[in-house]
């Protein structure tokens, strides 16, 4: 894909415009969630597209592994990933965890806490160390989720 970008230049001879082409740029964002529950993943899929629709892509893994596997790939594909969902309870990495090895590859990227199980050190060290942006408990409500996913999204 090659998108032509106009970027306004001020000449000797007035304002003109130059065209920039860039190729292969991928325009893509993606919102993932990560939660050992299935029936979680399948909840926040529909919460997220009936509020978002087509607006971003959505990415789900059912451990920590498996999402840093999925952050590599779509950050070897030079797609850019906008917020990261996180449980803090699952079978081998605990979300805490997970969430600061997110923030030591993507500094930049919103983090959300999703958990019914998280003590209060996990939460602060995920504050500390991940820069987690906000700590939502299960069961969550549907609308309380996209607010924050909203607000998450006008900071970037």
């Amino acid at each position: 894909m090659i998108q032509v970008v106009f970027t306004p230049l001020l000449t000797k001879e007035g304002l003109g415009v130059v065209e920039r082409y860039i190729g292969n740029m991928m325009t893509t964002r993606v919102i993932i969630c990560v939660d050992d529950e299935t029936l979680v993943l399948e909840n926040l899929e529909i919460e997220l597209q009936k509020a978002f629709a087509d607006a971003y892509d959505y990415e789900f893994a059912e451990s920590a592994e498996e999402a840093l596997e999925i952050i590599d790939e779509l950050l070897n594909e030079k797609i850019e990933i906008l917020v990261v969902v996180s449980d803090w309870l699952m079978p081998g990495m605990k979300g805490d965890e997970f969430l600061v090895q997110v923030h030591q590859k993507l500094p930049n990227t919103i983090k959300i806490m999703l958990t019914g199980q998280a003590d209060q050190q996990a939460i602060e060290r995920a504050q500390q160390e991940a820069n987690l942006h906000r700590c939502l408990f299960k069961p969550w409500s549907s609308k309380e989720f996209i607010d924050v996913i909203r607000l998450s999204l006008a900071t970037l």
